[in-house]
């Protein structure tokens, strides 16, 4: 593996990875620059427990309530969705009106003519990536 450290004043921090796979080294980063200092509670039926971000492929508004889907689990989440954004970690990212989606969690793109992104997670689920979140999100993932 290579390293590249360039140092810009007027560029914004970020850093790329390239890798043929997701090894223990490149989790290890991702925890260095994303830790999960944030503290979200999930509730399954009325009994309350505590989300771990890592698991979650994406956070979903479904009839006015948000809920965070893991690959076995559906829990309600009680934060409204603008506010989760605010807090997540920088490995999520909004991909439309109603979805925050774990970039982690991402295994398959289909692109569509009218210009959207369906994106299948690991969980199996699907949702699409609005028009005007393809850019943010392709160049979060590094798709050109």
């Amino acid at each position: 593996m290579k390293l590249k450290v360039f140092i810009d004043k007027n560029r914004e921090e970020e850093v790329v990875i390239y890798a043929h796979e997701k090894t223990e080294l490149v989790q290890a980063i991702e925890k260095l620059l994303f830790p999960e200092t944030v503290d979200l509670i999930g509730y399954i039926d009325k009994e309350a427990v505590r989300v771990n971000l890592s698991a979650v492929n994406l956070f979903l508004v479904e009839e006015n309530k948000v809920y965070a889907f893991t690959d076995s689990e559906k829990l309600l989440i009680k934060n409204r969705l603008y506010q989760l954004e605010q807090i997540l970690p920088g490995f999520f990212v909004k991909i439309n009106q109603s979805c925050i989606a774990n970039t982690n969690k991402m295994v398959r793109f289909d692109a569509s003519f009218s210009g959207t992104l369906t994106v299948t997670f690991q969980n199996g689920m699907t949702d699409w990536v609005s028009r005007r979140n393809v850019k943010s999100v392709k160049e979060r993932l590094g798709i050109k």
